[in-house]
């Protein structure tokens, strides 16, 4: 099993505090995991927040609870455990 060094959103300062705050659950404040392993390198956090925003909101034809299933979907059918 990867083991990947991560700062984790209460230990976060500066740039990457404010994108943890950008990637947290509006509802809960959570930040997910695989947004965490980007710590290091909050650039590629910052890439990999507009590659989900853009996907989960670039249209206004599927809600977002669909685009999540089509993921799961699409996750499970690669043979992704996360």
């Amino acid at each position: 099993m990867a083991w990947i060094d991560t700062i984790g959103p209460g230990e976060a300062e500066g740039e990457l505090a404010a994108l943890y705050r950008r990637c947290a659950d509006p509802e809960t404040g959570a930040v997910d995991n695989v947004m965490t392993v980007h710590a290091l390198h909050p650039q590629g956090l910052a890439a990999h927040l507009a590659v989900y925003r853009a996907a989960m909101r670039g249209s206004r034809g599927l809600p977002k609870v669909d685009r999540e299933l089509v993921a799961v979907v699409v996750s499970q059918l690669n043979g992704c455990r996360y």
